[in-house]
């Protein structure tokens, strides 16, 4: 039976999908971009900013589930410009210090409200 994961600390839905999705001990994602949950704006026009929240986006939404960045298993980082992706792994690092869940990152021509980096968990319990 799958459960829809929903949190007002993380940007609402912006189409037909949830936040998240839990099956059992395992919770599905949506992609996150640098939406601020408060405002409904992106966050700055810098990487390093937008990378923040998306990973803080990612947090509250793992936090509504009972999970930690320590129950993600696999991410798929999109990002708009690959020459980022230093910055980006910096960032990520300091949420995934320990034990890092498999990763893909994939360069995109463009992504929703013209984000530069947009991050889709999978966790288990």
């Amino acid at each position: 039976m799958k459960k829809i994961i929903s949190t007002s600390n993380a940007p609402a839905a912006i189409g037909p999908y949830s936040q998240a999705i839990l099956v059992g001990d395992t919770l599905y994602a949506s992609g996150q971009i640098a939406i601020n949950p408060a405002t409904g704006n992106i966050v700055g026009p810098s990487i390093e900013e937008q990378t923040t929240q998306v990973m803080k986006n990612i947090g509250q939404i793992l936090e509504a589930a009972g999970l930690t960045y320590a129950n993600v298993v696999k991410t798929t980082v999109f990002i708009t410009d690959m020459a980022s992706f230093g910055t980006v792994n910096k960032i990520y690092g300091e949420y995934f210090s320990e034990n890092a869940p498999a990763r893909s990152c994939v360069e995109v021509k463009s992504l929703p409200k013209n984000a530069l980096i947009e991050i889709e968990v999978i966790a288990v319990k």
